[in-house]
């Protein structure tokens, strides 16, 4: 084998090495997926106990998304987890709408994703989908997250009158000071964690700072089972539906990018079949996240690059850690020590993870595409559409039709179809 994977996809592994490895898969993904219920509900203005309750349902969603790819899906060892995609349109349905309109919208887009993948779309729209929109598309992913990263930052969320500020600066500098030394200098399995070891100083420093209210912990119950609709019964919404279709577009971007980086690290083959019955499962799994009031779920770059890292490619040891979720999402005072974690900690963790993201798009742009003149306007175009409408004042938006005014909300939608628009009319 070229790349020397030690263990192939089809191949079984002892239980307790399995149980390891699907560990670190777990841990791998941790960080990132649980950031986007913490995220979403603090911006949108959710309890610590309805944090709590949304982190226990994408821990649950993501251990069944993650069986479903491995079994009905594409059958390669992806791990499927929160995607950041989803933040900006959930945060915009939820603060005007209520959860249960994302509810609604995770489950329609779900359904309409599957359709995609089942009836074989994926291939015939990709074309729509040069490296170009999809650069300039995941960029504004990531820049369009940047406000919240910096209220998060100076615990804007929690404490708008500003007493805390000094407190959660400190916090906020030594957890971003902590993530960014352990991605660049810690050694061996310590460098593949650093958002989580990040997490763990920046939560502990806050104790002593008097930032971590533990009262929750102390109310929720050790094992409880996460129940159905949450948030209500599901309004179908339809701008709300449309803002998220473009996540939804996003998401199944990366995830046929993630199909084909697996399938190259670990030499099998890839076909339209496994693309499209990847893209039906993870739509499966969306409308499962939506019924459960979770978030929208997509592949996971994180665990292809510790399957690279690690040379175990077994689809096994995936699921071992799919299981290891569904485990934890039945322990609800974990997710109370989870939704616990002080605003100043995120920011800390973000100022990174979403520069990260635009970082990615940016990359795209410089490997795969050819910076000529037609090529930099159309980026230019894009960027300067995408940041500057979601600009636009609530008032202003008013005057257009609802499902315009959603669109003009969501930087990425702007910027995508302004992308596709002049990538195809500049022909």
């Amino acid at each position: 084998m070229g790349n020397g994977m030690k263990v192939r996809i089809d191949e079984k592994v002892e239980p307790s090495k399995a149980l390891v490895f699907g560990l670190q898969h777990v841990l791998a993904m941790f960080g990132a997926t649980v950031t986007v219920p913490l995220v979403v509900g603090s911006a949108v203005g959710l309890s610590g106990q309805e944090i709590a309750t949304m982190i226990q349902a994408v821990l649950l969603a993501m251990g069944i998304a993650t069986l479903l790819q491995t079994t009905i899906g594409s059958r390669y060892p992806i791990v499927q987890g929160s995607s950041f995609a989803f933040i900006p349109g959930l945060i915009s349905i939820g603060s005007s709408l209520g959860m249960a309109a994302t509810e609604g919208a995770l489950i329609i887009g779900g359904l309409i994703e599957a359709l995609v993948g089942g009836l074989g779309i994926v291939g015939k729209v990709k074309r729509l989908f040069t490296p170009l929109v999809t650069g300039v598309t995941i960029m504004l992913i990531g820049f369009s997250l940047a406000d919240v990263a910096v209220k998060y930052f100076f615990n804007f969320y929690a404490d708008p009158s500003g007493a805390s500020i000094p407190k959660a600066v400190v916090i906020g500098l030594v957890t971003f000071g902590t993530t960014v030394y352990v991605a660049l200098k810690a050694k061996g399995a310590l460098r593949a964690m650093p958002v989580i070891v990040g997490a763990v100083v920046g939560y502990l420093l806050s104790i002593p700072l008097g930032l971590v209210d533990f009262s929750l912990v102390h109310e929720l119950p050790v094992v409880s089972v996460p129940r159905p609709l949450p948030w209500g019964t599901p309004i179908f919404d339809i701008s709300a539906i449309i803002t998220l279709l473009f996540a939804f577009m996003v998401s199944i971007i990366e995830s046929v990018g993630d199909y084909h980086a697996i399938s190259a690290i670990t030499e099998a083959p890839i076909t339209n079949e496994n693309i499209n019955r990847g893209i039906m499962s993870e739509g499966i799994a969306c409308s499962i996240a939506g019924i459960l009031g979770a978030c929208g779920t997509t592949s996971y770059s994180e665990n292809i690059g510790l399957v690279a890292l690690t040379k175990v490619a077994s689809r096994y040891v995936v699921q071992v850690g799919a299981l290891i979720l569904i485990a934890l999402s039945l322990v609800p005072k974990f997710s109370g020590i989870l939704a616990s974690i002080p605003a100043p900690v995120l920011g800390g963790l973000t100022l990174a993870l979403y520069g990260m993201i635009s970082v990615t798009g940016l990359r795209l742009i410089k490997e795969r595409v050819e910076l000529n003149d037609r090529n930099t306007l159309i980026i230019a175009a894009a960027l300067i559409a995408g940041l500057g409408a979601p600009q636009l004042p609530p008032e202003f938006l008013a005057h257009f039709p609802r499902i315009v005014a959603s669109i003009l909300e969501s930087g990425m939608a702007v910027g995508a179809i302004v992308a596709i628009l002049l990538d195809q009319l500049l022909r």
